[in-house]
């Protein structure tokens, strides 16, 4: 690698700005402030992803998890399991499916859905758009605005033409259509140039393999944040990461108005601390939860930036459904993940709440099939191998937007482990009805009509409270500090030099994948340091 790496040793310089965790949030901020000149720190708790065959192997990466963190959190009952977080540079783009849609402009308003309300944000689509642009381009996003209806208007057009449909997904596309839905290409971040054909040119980096969702990329055709953002940031002088550095508390002065300390716990168990005149938490929803709540101190009795008691309240995650359809034709599909219809998102014909959206999964192959058979026992027939199988399977996500409860939490014990309390019924009749309605339309998509299997390996083996990946909510911002944790600019109203900026933030989730929005306003908090540091 091309970068100075900090040794943790000894006493630290005082930096500019040190930003905790290296994903979508933390990664993009620090790609933002690189050209200032100012000197930033990034402290991540993993290393980099080892690359090997490994990558792209089903059985590890699905069945057993080689790459997930190796920590259990509690439920509500203490039992514990395991969640879906990795922790290498990078975060957990290295592992996502780098769909990344904006949200749409009534997600940042008042919603009312069938559970309840979804809260406006104190921003609004507007103020975020110019950002969603610019991570749009940043993150090498494939698309066509215009194709789905319903998105907002749009300052400029995406940098690069949508991935291709291949010949089944096409079919699925043109008979969506026929039924006078307005199905749409999928953005998603890769590096990618297509021929002619729509295949992968000699010199691109993505080869439109079957490994893009839920594998990470060992070419490095994928846009996740060490990729995209964190090795260029690295390029700069002023720039500096240590690795494998657990960062358990942040000190405050004794005014308690200013971070004065960020002290980490290396590999072997011994400590070391560091300063900076800015201090960003970009740790995920849940661990920037979980370390302001582990940083209580005398002025700060119940969590660094908690005054108002929401921090770790109002966690989400999305109410998500990964499906298997079988076709009647083969589906020899390499890249499926270009297809996505959103006509229900915020509502039905039959129904006046929204429902959500559908995308295409990552295509299944025998491995992660024969790892759910034993949760499909009676529901496949027996005759057919899991390659055949695999060789008809079209795979669905089905999204749908949770709502913000404060019951929905996370805490820490005095031994600092993490505890997940979630209502898994909060919300779910939407994404019920979604389902129904692509299950009512697979005979004329040229699918059995009564095989729309859960790929439940994909969300974490059946353990819905560990399908963690979009994670959100938890320090959310706000006008009001009585109600929130952090303003709008992401700075927390009890200090005057600690921000939080991951998808912890969001007052809401919307019913899209949260990686963009993210990523765009990392890139507008980025511009506030900026001021804020000249």
């Amino acid at each position: 690698m091309s970068a100075r790496t900090v040794i943790a040793v000894g006493d630290s310089p005082r930096y500019d700005v040190i930003i905790i965790g290296t994903g979508a949030g933390g990664g993009s901020l620090a790609h933002r402030l690189a050209p200032s000149g100012k000197r930033v720190l990034l402290i991540e708790r993993g290393d980099h992803l080892p690359r090997e065959r490994d990558n792209w192997d089903s059985t590890a990466v699905f069945v057993k998890g080689k790459y997930r963190a190796p920590e259990f959190w509690l439920d509500q009952h203490g039992n514990e399991f395991p969640p879906e977080v990795n922790y290498y540079v990078g975060g957990n783009t290295k592992f996502y499916g780098a769909a990344l849609f904006r949200l749409r402009p009534e997600d940042f308003g008042e919603i009312r859905h069938h559970g309840g309300i979804s809260p406006a944000w104190p921003i609004r689509y507007e103020d975020l758009e110019p950002y969603y642009t610019q991570a749009e381009h940043l993150y090498l996003v494939h698309g066509r605005h215009g194709e789905d209806p319903g998105e907002g208007p749009v300052s400029a057009q995406y940098a690069y033409p949508p991935v291709e449909h291949e010949p089944r997904i096409q079919q699925l596309s043109d008979d969506l259509e026929k039924l006078g839905l307005r199905p749409f290409h999928l953005p998603i971040g890769v590096n990618l140039s297509q021929d002619g054909n729509g295949r992968a040119t000699h010199s691109s980096a993505c080869i439109r393999c079957n490994r893009v969702d839920g594998f990470p990329c060992l070419v490095r055709g994928k846009s996740d944040a060490e990729v995209i953002c964190v090795e260029p940031a690295l390029r700069h002088p002023n720039v500096e990461m240590i690795t494998n550095t657990h960062v358990v508390r942040l000190e405050t002065d004794a005014t308690g108005r200013s971070v004065n300390a960020v002290v980490g716990r290396l590999a072997d168990g011994s400590e070391v601390r560091f300063a900076a005149d800015v201090v960003v938490v970009s740790c995920g929803a849940v661990n920037s939860a979980a370390l302001l709540l582990a940083s209580a101190n005398d002025h700060h009795p119940a969590g660094l930036a908690n005054s108002s008691d929401v921090v770790g309240r109002f966690y989400m995650r999305h109410n998500n459904l990964a499906l298997m359809a079988i076709s009647k034709e083969p589906n020899d599909t390499q890249f499926q993940k270009t297809l996505a219809l959103n006509d229900w998102y915020l509502g039905a014909d039959d129904w006046d709440f929204p429902l959500g959206g559908i995308q295409m999964l990552g295509k299944s192959d025998a491995e992660q099939i024969h790892g759910e058979a034993p949760r499909w026992a009676g529901a496949v027939a027996p005759d057919m191998p899991f390659e055949v199988l695999a060789h008809h399977a079209v795979d669905f996500w089905l999204c749908g937007e949770d709502l913000p409860l404060p019951g929905n939490r996370v805490t820490v014990d005095g031994d600092a482990r993490i505890h997940l309390l979630l209502d898994e019924k909060n919300n779910v009749e939407g994404l019920k009805r979604l389902r129904h309605k692509l299950q009512s339309m697979l005979g004329r998509l040229g699918m059995h009509e009564h095989r729309l299997l859960s790929r439940s390996i994909y969300l974490h083996k059946g353990m819905p409270i560990g399908a963690t990946a979009h994670q959100a909510g938890t320090v959310r911002f706000g006008a009001d500090p009585a109600a929130s944790a952090l303003d709008v600019n992401c700075k927390a109203h009890d200090l005057d030099n600690l921000y939080v900026v991951d998808t912890s933030f969001f007052p809401s989730i919307g019913a899209v994948n949260p990686s963009l929005t993210a990523i765009a306003n990392a890139l507008r908090v980025g511009d506030h340091l900026l001021e804020r540091l000249s």
